[in-house]
Parts: C-alpha cells; structure tokens; sequence
C-alpha cells in the first residue's frame, strides 16, 4: 500500500510539472536528491560503523545478557500464557533487550524466532495470540537508550549535537512502551472477558 502511495505522489508530480512545462524541475531534483542520498550514506556508514562497533563490543561482554537476565522476571508476568523456561521466551528477552540497546539488526533474528515459537504454542493458527499481540506491542514500542541510527544520521547531517536525542527518545521510547503494557492488559482482560 505505502509503494502505491509513493507511486501516486511521484506520478502526480511528473504530471503537474508537465502540465506547467517545469519537467526540467522534476528531473534536476531527482538527481540532487540522488546525489544527497548517495553523500548522506557515505557520511552515515562509519558513524553507524562506530556505534555498531561499540555495541558488538557491547553484547560480546555480555551486556546484552545481563539485560536479559533483568527482564527475566518482567517478561514472565507480560507473557503468562508461555510456559516458564519456553524457548519462545528466551527469543522474546533477547529480542527486546537487543532493542533496548539499539542493536536493531541483531532484534530481527530473535524477533522472528520469538514469533515462530509463539505460533509453535498457538492452538488456533488462523488468529493471533495474547503472547503474540503482547510481544508485538512491546517490540514496536520498546524503550531504546541507544538511538544510534538517529545519532548517526544527526552527525552526518552536520548537527552541532548528535546526541541531544537521546534524552528524548529515552523519554520518547520509555512512554510507548507503558502505553503499550497498558493497552495490552486492557485489551487482554477484554479478549479473555470474553470468554475466549
């Protein structure tokens, strides 16, 4: 749907600046915002290097396990339908605690695992479960202390202060997810008030 979208408004563009003879407009921002595009990643790859760098460093000291360890005892009140010592939950704390640090290539793996192993205890494979939609929640949602893509694009686009962000997103981050435990106990009371 997002593609037909963007299609839409580039078509419709084209189409405007052809109808007032401006075309030459259409094709001299297509290639600065190309030539923009191609610097602004040069710039951003050894920012996001560095940070990456550090935060591998990180998870090979065993930060990110520490971290797990600590939302041991939140994630087994959060996700009450998956069995203690379930490998869906392992998948789940590794998941969100790699998001926690900003290790958003490193989430995607064990997101997709925690949601195999969700559906592995789904009894109704046609629908989502509590865990599943509890688990989506706090995974779009999660708290970040590290936004390390936002500081990286910051500093390539010259900012004076990449990392004034940070205090923001942890503001930010820290309130999307307590509306999202929120809304899912509501929504999760309301699912089993049903009897379901």
């Amino acid at each position: 749907m997002v593609n037909l979208i963007w299609l839409l408004l580039l078509l419709s563009g084209i189409a405007v600046a052809a109808w007032n003879g401006r075309i030459e407009v259409v094709t001299s921002a297509a290639l600065e915002s190309a030539q923009t595009a191609v610097n602004l990643a040069l710039e951003l790859i050894g920012l996001m290097a560095l940070w990456l760098g550090l935060l591998k460093i990180a998870e090979e000291a065993g930060l990110v396990q520490l971290l797990a360890r600590l939302l041991r005892p939140v994630i087994g009140y959060l996700f009450p339908d998956v069995p203690p010592g379930h490998p869906a939950l392992g998948s789940i704390i590794m998941n969100l605690s790699a998001n926690i640090l900003g290790l958003g290539n490193a989430a995607t793996p064990f997101g997709l695992k925690a949601m195999q192993e969700l559906q592995a205890l789904n009894k109704n494979p046609g629908e989502a479960t509590p865990a599943m939609c509890t688990f989506l929640g706090l995974n779009t949602a999660c708290i970040t202390f590290i936004p390390a893509t936002i500081i990286g694009i910051r500093a390539a686009a010259g900012s004076n202060d990449p990392t004034a962000v940070v205090g923001p997103t942890i503001i930010a981050t820290g309130t999307s997810t307590v509306v999202a435990v929120i809304f899912d106990r509501l929504f999760r009371r309301y699912y089993t008030g049903r009897g379901r």
